[in-house]
């Protein structure tokens, strides 16, 4: 390997979330010192991975079929879906195991400041599959994250939806299990103090 293609390697692997400069130079030697264990497993793994991964024609989802394994399954739950930013928060809630519905990603958020509009994420889409799904419509459940452009993206697929005489419900926001109050910011105590239920 020539320094010109390990410096490669080091600036490809800096692009990824969460590795900076060192951090990929680190992961470089890791896997130059175990090439045959780690290094090029990988490798193939990851051409494996470029030609057979595609994204799901139905949700979005990230899988080795389309569609994929989720919307596939016929023991879901096909009344309710669950709207979400991205793959990533998809995989969260199957981590879970808590929902047994279906997905619909957006592919981000609103946002004017980064010229992201509703064209830009799959909103449309979103609204075809609420017309198009056979009677009842599905529950839709926004999951998407407390920020301004989370929310900015939840009122604005609401309004999209309201015509169409859909239920459209969020995610609880507020005190997590296990969370102290003093450790938490004042928009999370302000969220959990507006979605306050009776003491069952």
């Amino acid at each position: 390997m020539t320094g010109e293609a390990l410096d490669e390697v080091v600036r490809l692997l800096g692009r990824l979330p969460g590795l900076g400069p060192r951090s990929a130079r680190r992961a470089a030697l890791h896997l130059l010192k175990r090439r045959d264990a780690h290094l090029r497993p990988l490798a193939a793994a990851l051409v494996r991975v470029a030609d057979d991964v595609k994204v799901c024609a139905v949700c979005g989802n990230l899988d080795t079929s389309d569609p994929c394994a989720v919307c596939a399954n016929p023991v879901r739950d096909r009344s309710v879906l669950c709207v979400v930013e991205e793959v990533d928060d998809l995989w969260a809630m199957e981590r879970g195991g808590a929902f047994k519905g279906h997905y619909h990603v957006l592919g981000g958020t609103l946002s004017a400041i980064d010229g992201v509009g509703p064209e830009d994420l799959r909103i449309p889409a979103l609204v075809r599959r609420i017309e198009q799904a056979p009677p009842p419509s599905p529950e839709v459940v926004l999951a998407l994250g407390a920020t301004v452009d989370g929310q900015t993206t939840a009122h604005y697929i609401a309004e999209r939806l309201q015509p169409l005489g859909v239920a459209v419900t969020r995610l609880a926001h507020g005190v997590p299990l296990g969370g102290q109050l003093t450790y938490l910011d004042d928009g999370t105590i302000d969220a959990a103090l507006r979605a306050r239920r009776p003491f069952a």
